[in-house]
């Protein structure tokens, strides 16, 4: 087992470096070209803006970033995040795992990432969107916005809110653009947006999970058997990704969540905490201080390394890391954020036994539902129109049979209750978008889990992943002539 370093010794690497190291590691497990390698490690361009904005009687600048990491294919796609720890180098990072990503998931995407350094709470929403769309103007004006080339969507500190806004910008720029909806996923469901996109990390959270525990040597490998129900499972994050994870894992999968943290502390309740009612508390007080039904901890830390069977940071980045690494009790983690665990710490917990299912794949719902929504929105169609009521009539084709049927066997034989307005019923954009997304997660979890038993030189997941997906943007490459 490697013994973990001395963090006051060893500098601990950053977001980007622990992107780079772990490409790296996979890198070298492959036959590839030197400068084909670089090509597939740098980020293409990031550009940076400085723009001003008139507020409160004077002017403010602000800061903002997009990033370009490959353009193998395109459109690009990656999310935009408001935030003051917002930087270069962050975004670079995150442009490059969305372009592993979208390979991983086979979304015909390359990887791009946003960020505009700001606090989105210090300012009124009038306030907000004004800088909102003042970014979108500087970004669209230079195609970092467009259906055909960069395709922004939501992300930490933006929601459907801020993709509406950015829409409408993109819109007034390009009046004449017949496919102006598709600059951006992530919308309002009556702006042109999907059923399906705000649970889309978090239900695809569940599905990674789901599909994990239908593998039981991969499942021994966590030391853990059986299925979802009765795992102790502890979140970090009860954000929108964090409550969708731990509210299906919990009310759809019979998951016991005893641990939740959040910015003022965490919680913490070994028979197990009720999602929703700690998500109302949250919404009510801003926070989990006070909480009357569990145990509160001032240092959410402390609840990060209590003993469960399933950890699932979906907040920041790096909050696994050397300082913590060697006291983390969990069986294995599920990283919904992007980047929470570091390469130091990925090491040390891989020697130790611990599974981690990679944030390239265990948070791909997003992108893999803002593919819907960007396909919806060039089809100029909804998901199911055209479909749903043929369903309906074929199903009552068999129904009707089936009635016919009961009526000769009379007691002998009868329909189970509610079948018929079960099976009756065709599937809606929510149903299609979720069989979807679970279709996604399954397939890329077996290209994953393949790599994984068949290579003896690998002997991770997340190497597995970034196997996976050099390859495929590799071979995009070469296509293309490099």
């Amino acid at each position: 087992m490697t013994t973990m370093p001395d963090p006051k010794v060893i500098k601990e690497p950053s977001f980007r470096e622990s992107v780079d190291l772990m490409f790296n590691r996979a890198a070298a497990l492959m036959d590839l070209p030197p400068g084909l390698e670089e090509k597939i490690r740098v980020c293409n361009s990031t550009y940076t803006v400085r723009f001003g904005v008139r507020l409160r009687g004077q002017i403010h600048t602000f800061t903002g970033y997009r990033s370009v990491h490959s353009e193998h294919m395109e459109p690009v796609k990656g999310g935009i995040r408001f935030a003051t720890s917002v930087n270069q180098n962050e975004v670079e990072a995150l442009a490059a795992l969305m372009t592993y990503k979208c390979a991983l998931v086979e979304a015909p995407f390359g990887g791009s990432k946003g960020g505009l350094c700001i606090d989105p709470r210090a300012w009124e929403e009038d306030e907000l969107e004004r800088i909102t769309r003042r970014f979108a103007y500087e970004l669209a004006k230079r195609d970092l916005i467009n259906p055909s080339q960069n395709v922004p969507a939501p992300d930490m500190g933006t929601g459907e809110r801020e993709m509406a806004w950015i829409a409408d910008q993109y819109k007034r720029m390009n009046t004449t653009d017949i496919n102006a909806q598709a600059c951006v996923t992530g919308k309002p469901l009556h702006a042109g947006g999907i059923a399906g996109r705000v649970e889309a990390t978090g239900r695809g959270v569940q599905y990674a999970l789901k599909e994990f525990f239908r593998h039981p040597e991969d499942v021994a490998a966590a030391h853990l058997d059986g299925t979802l129900d009765g795992k102790r499972v502890i979140v970090q994050g009860l954000g929108n990704v964090g409550y969708h994870a731990a509210s299906f894992l919990q009310y759809e999968d019979g998951a016991k969540i005893i641990g939740i943290i959040e910015r003022d502390g965490a919680l913490f309740d070994p028979r197990g905490l009720d999602v929703d009612t700690v998500r109302a508390w949250i919404a009510k007080h801003g926070g989990v201080t006070g909480y009357p039904d569990a145990t509160h901890s001032a240092d959410g830390g402390t609840v990060l390394e209590e003993d469960c069977d399933i950890l699932i940071p979906a907040a920041l980045e790096g909050v696994i890391n050397l300082s913590n690494a060697t006291r983390i009790k969990a069986r294995m983690i599920v990283e919904a954020a992007n980047g929470p665990v570091t390469a130091g710490a990925d090491e040390y917990l891989r020697d130790k036994g611990v599974v981690i299912i990679p944030d390239m794949y265990a948070n791909a719902g997003g992108v893999t539902v803002s593919y819907f929504e960007w396909v919806k929105n060039l089809s100029h169609i909804r998901f199911g129109r055209m479909q749903r009521r043929q369903e309906e009539a074929r199903h009552q084709l068999l129904l009707d049979e089936l009635s016919r049927l009961d009526k000769y066997l009379g007691d002998a034989w009868s329909m189970t209750p509610n079948f018929k307005s079960r099976y009756l019923r065709g599937a809606d954009e929510l149903e299609l978008v979720r069989s979807g997304l679970d279709d996604t997660m399954r397939g890329a979890y077996q290209s994953m889990r393949e790599v994984w038993h068949s290579r003896p030189d690998v002997a991770d997941l997340r190497t597995a992943a970034y196997l996976v997906s050099i390859e495929r943007v590799a071979a995009s490459y070469r296509a293309a002539g490099l």
